[in-house]
């Protein structure tokens, strides 16, 4: 068994501030999921995978995420492969822990069919896939980084990694991390970076000091600090993945 770097999500994913905003996307079904989508302003062959934590790509927060990347240039896809189950649609007293060990397996199993769907639609010739997941998603941009779906991936407070996940990567990858994090702390960043310096992977690391696991998503937009983190981890997401589908 390899050894756990990033562990499954903890109480501080099911909380979080609900930001304000006006999404602009739509919602199809793509592969048997309901998928949040985004288009760019003009057309284009770069595609962003938005692989959501578990508050789901149809969160407001998520969806005005995923909207900021379609203004930057990309068309931008989010599978809510909670089909309808994600944490914004729970009562207070669900069993929180039953429901993640329940929900990952399903996720897991829907993906491929999606992911054919995504390339049966958006596919050509010169079509650039990345790939960027939050906390529950991270796993699934590992693993797109490893077998050559994406030509650049980026993930944000991760969860649900290991060691093998590093030490099988073979595409860019980009990690947007907050100074406290419960489910990826200093020391398994440490030794993430240690595999991907051993291997000469492509990497680079934000790190955010003054937040803690979930900023990239649910900050408090009043708290300065936050904000700016927040923000800038979405722009350099978008410079990363700029860098590989030019």
């Amino acid at each position: 068994m390899s050894p756990t770097l990033a562990s499954a999500p903890g109480s501080c994913c099911f909380t979080g501030v609900k930001h304000t905003g006006t999404p602009v996307g739509r919602i199809e079904d793509l592969g048997g999921i309901p998928t949040y989508i985004s288009d760019p302003p003009a057309p284009t062959q770069k595609v962003i995978l938005f692989l959501a934590d578990v508050w789901g790509p149809l969160f407001v927060n998520n969806k005005l995420i995923q909207d900021y990347f379609a203004s930057c240039g990309y068309i931008v896809l989010g599978p809510d492969y909670f089909f309808g189950d994600s944490v914004m649609n729970h009562e207070a007293d669900r069993d929180r822990q039953g429901w993640i060990d329940g929900a990952r397996k399903p996720a897991i199993d829907a993906f491929p069919a999606w992911l054919d769907a995504v390339k049966g639609r958006y596919g050509r010739e010169n079509t650039k896939y990345c790939a960027v997941g939050y906390c529950f998603g991270a796993s699934f941009v590992l693993d797109l980084c490893s077998d050559g779906s994406v030509v650049a991936g980026a993930i944000a407070h991760p969860a649900f990694l290991d060691e093998s996940h590093f030490e099988k990567l073979d595409g860019p990858l980009l990690l947007s991390c907050a100074e406290e994090d419960h489910t990826f702390p200093l020391a398994s960043r440490r030794r993430a970076e240690d595999i991907m310096v051993a291997r000469k992977c492509t990497y680079h690391f934000q790190v955010f000091s003054g937040v803690k696991h979930g900023f990239a998503v649910r900050c408090d937009p009043a708290i300065d600090t936050q904000r700016w983190a927040k923000e800038e981890s979405a722009k350099g997401i978008v410079s990363w993945f700029d860098r590989f589908t030019v």
